[in-house]
């Protein structure tokens, strides 16, 4: 492998707010949001399975792992933008975490090393008696919910590459990734509200990014009616990825009304503003 490998971004969830399942979502999918990342790390003992969010997407990424198609590694490296339904209601459904040989971090910013216990909380309460058949320990699999600093500390990839993670403004707060690396490099900025302006913070934590994948669920005239639901328009996502001057933008977090001829339609007249601009797809695969 040369010392400048391609990464690959696998959309397998790019819907917001709940999952839909109509005929009319198929071209760009109904599962919510869920991205993985292979960073074609070597050597090969410290390659890992790199996950944005757990939304309904996990399960098919799960079936992939299972089967092969995404090849399997020791580690699952599970990262958390915020916990709202939509980020975590897939996975009770992640096949390997009931395998008893895989080991799988998860991991979110928004915890500290003295309430670890929190981020596991979380997920055991989706997972109680009332809600779930199957309790969160007994699912497995080696689990381990890392705090921001033990994350830094401990789950290193590669020297070459950094992860870092920036709150911006939703209800109950949420982040955004950004990975560099071998000279490029990838920004996730997903479920953002920026207000009456685009948030200069968000533009900086953007700046000169490869990818750029930015929540867009609503036109501007949706978001007059929707402020302090946490979500952009589609010309603010375009908006930042110019004041950026980010390299292509990918829009997410597809509103659950938003049919596949209307996402079409927007596209386009997006393109029109910013030529590299597609809005995401459940099965892309976007090559770094």
């Amino acid at each position: 492998m040369s010392d400048t490998p391609v990464w690959k971004l696998k959309f397998y969830g790019v819907r917001g707010s709940i999952p839909v399942c109509e005929s009319s979502a198929t071209e760009f999918g109904g599962n919510t949001t869920c991205f993985y990342l292979d960073l074609l790390i070597k050597p090969p003992e410290e390659k890992a399975i790199v996950i944005f969010d757990a939304g309904t997407g996990i399960r098919q990424l799960g079936k992939d792992i299972v089967s092969g198609l995404v090849p399997r590694t020791e580690y699952i490296l599970l990262h958390f933008s915020h916990f709202h339904w939509d980020h975590i209601q897939g996975f009770p459904f992640f096949a390997p975490a009931y395998s008893p040989d895989q080991k799988i971090a998860l991991f979110s910013p928004h915890f500290h090393a003295e309430d670890w216990d929190k981020l596991k909380g979380i997920f055991a309460q989706q997972m109680q008696r009332e809600y779930f058949p199957v309790q969160l320990d007994r699912m497995g699999a080696n689990m381990r919910f890392y705090s921001s600093e033990e994350f830094q500390e401990r789950l290193s990839l590669d020297q070459h590459v950094k992860f870092s993670y920036h709150l911006h403004n939703h209800p109950g707060g949420a982040y955004s990734y950004r990975i560099d690396g071998y000279g490029k490099s990838l920004v996730i900025c997903t479920d953002i509200e920026h207000g009456e302006k685009i948030d200069p913070k968000v533009v900086e934590f953007c700046r000169d990014a490869d990818v750029l994948v930015h929540d867009g669920q609503f036109s501007d005239e949706q978001l007059l009616e929707r402020r302090g639901w946490g979500h952009s328009s589609f010309s603010q996502a375009i908006e930042v990825a110019k004041q950026a001057n980010v390299k292509k933008l990918y829009i997410t977090h597809h509103d659950p009304d938003h049919h596949d001829d209307y996402l079409r339609a927007v596209e386009k007249d997006c393109q029109a503003l910013f030529p590299n601009c597609f809005f995401a797809k459940e099965g892309t695969e976007v090559l770094i």
